[in-house]
């Protein structure tokens, strides 16, 4: 049987990086069989010995850095040093998860408290069996791994199918983490389209699935995964609101605005695509982000935009905001494909499209706020909910206005920065999602969790689990229940 291809281009310059197979269902199946055994054999070593393992696997990707930076590069058009920080990132996460992984899912003992004072009891979590990651393409390391890298951690075989534009990357990844664990299968990469991702997710042997992507698909990906039950964790868009605080430094918020907004051609799920400045702030803010700006070039701080249909989109945003709002830097001829320059609009209309959905683009809107209030007002009011920024000077308001906004994540006097905490979950509510990666909430996210309580001694004159118990025994119940918990607080 002749195996049908794809090829991955650099889409700065069009050439073919590689070509991959589009696996089948079947292919999907036989990969899912293999993870099967190799799950029980990964549980089976114990956490001092995966550790050791996810270690080493730490240290090859830390060898192979330069080599695979460039495959990110030119599978993705980005930047070599874009490409380096993001394996960085990576790296730091695999070290987190496998240093911290039996501490948080590892077997402790739990309080029965005063009706259970004759039990013991234990929690622990448990791997769940195989793990499906299907992951982007904008981040082809950083972001699958936050998903990969927990789910073996926890004792989990991993299937991973990396995004049809960035293949080379994901087989990779699997490639040298054979090197760590020759062993057996445990971490797989099958590549192809939206078939072979439909066929992982459709798997009933796959216990958990760890998508990242669009809201629309996250959608077709759980319609698959109910036919099994099967949970999924689904880290989707996000339209992320910056706001600048009247005693903000504005030089810092400006420049943190661009790098947030401009880097990576603006294709960053948590990237800045809203900006809500304070009025009396709003005209040195824009004087620094227009300083700022004119310094920051498409094809040299960042690449091209990676997906060809994603073009269509950003002009159309564009379009419309340009139409009501004013421009301060750019417009409609700033696509030129596949690259976007810069684009700065200001005074869009709140129910434009590119204020309410997601651009994906190195472009934002900026609008003023009375105050901080009406910023974080505005800024909440969004189907999505992933993450944001808040800019100020005074430490106890920023704090605040970081916990009231409405978002998984939120980043203060910084951009993006708690994506480098591995100790910090990652997530969103709305529509960017639900569960979480990273930290130890990403940990527990791919282990289920078991509970055992064992009596150690029978309580004399109170057994209430039996059909001999006798009306002096309730009684007894009642008076320990009315000392314990009768008491009002007033």
């Amino acid at each position: 049987m002749t195996t049908v291809t794809f090829e991955s281009v650099n889409p700065a310059t069009g050439e073919v990086v590689g070509s991959h197979p589009k696996q089948t269902a079947q292919s999907v199946q036989e990969a899912v069989g293999r993870a099967e055994v190799a799950a029980a054999w990964w549980a089976e070593l114990g956490a001092a010995e995966r550790r050791r393992r996810l270690l080493d696997y730490k240290a090859v990707i830390a060898q192979h850095i330069r080599d695979l930076a460039d495959l990110v590069h030119a599978e993705t058009g980005k930047p070599v040093g874009d490409a380096t920080l993001e394996i960085v990132l990576a790296i730091t996460h695999i070290d987190w998860a496998a240093r911290n992984a039996h501490k948080v899912l590892g077997r402790r003992r739990v309080s029965t408290g005063m009706i259970g004072m004759n039990l013991s009891a234990t929690l622990e979590y448990l791997p769940l069996g195989v793990v499906g990651v299907i992951g982007p393409w904008n981040y082809p390391v950083f972001t699958p791994m936050g998903s990969i890298a927990y789910a073996l951690a926890a004792g989990n075989a991993v299937v991973f199918k990396p995004s049809e534009l960035t293949p080379g990357v994901g087989v990779r990844l699997a490639e040298l983490f054979a090197e760590s664990v020759p062993e057996h299968p445990v971490f797989q990469t099958v590549t192809g389209l939206g078939e072979t991702g439909a066929a992982l997710a459709s798997d009933p042997r796959v216990k958990k699935i760890a998508f990242t992507g669009s809201t629309a698909t996250a959608k077709r990906v759980m319609a698959a995964c109910a036919e099994n039950l099967t949970p999924i964790v689904a880290e989707c868009g996000g339209k992320d609101a910056f706001i600048v605080d009247a005693d903000a430094d504005l030089k810092a918020a400006a420049d943190a605005c661009l790098w947030g907004a401009m880097s990576n051609a603006g294709q960053t799920c948590v990237g800045v695509e809203r900006v809500y400045v304070v009025d009396s702030v709003y005209e040195p803010f824009m004087r620094e982000l227009a300083e700022g700006v004119a310094k920051v070039k498409a094809g040299e701080h960042y690449g091209p935009i990676t997906m060809p249909g994603q073009l269509d989109i950003i002009r159309r945003h564009i379009d419309e905001a340009t139409k009501s709002g004013k421009i301060m830097t750019g417009g409609p001829e700033s696509v030129r494909a596949p690259f976007v320059d810069p684009v700065i609009v200001e005074d869009v209309p709140e129910d434009s499209p590119a204020v309410r959905e997601e651009t994906f683009g190195p472009t934002i809107t900026v609008r003023r706020a009375a105050d901080a209030r009406e910023a974080l007002r505005l800024a909440n009011d969004s189907a999505y909910g992933l993450a944001g920024t808040i800019y100020s000077g005074n430490t106890r308001r920023a704090m605040e206005l970081a916990r009231l906004m409405r978002s998984g994540m939120t980043a203060i006097n910084s951009v993006i920065s708690f994506a480098g905490v591995p100790a910090l979950p990652f997530g969103g509510v709305g529509d960017s999602g639900f569960g979480r990666i990273h930290g130890a909430d990403g940990l527990r996210e791919f282990a289920r969790p078991k509970a055992i309580s064992r009596q150690r001694f029978a309580m004399p004159g109170m057994n209430l689990t039996s059909f001999s118990r006798g009306a002096g025994e309730l009684e007894r119940l009642i008076r320990l229940v009315s000392i314990l918990h009768g008491r009002r607080k007033r």
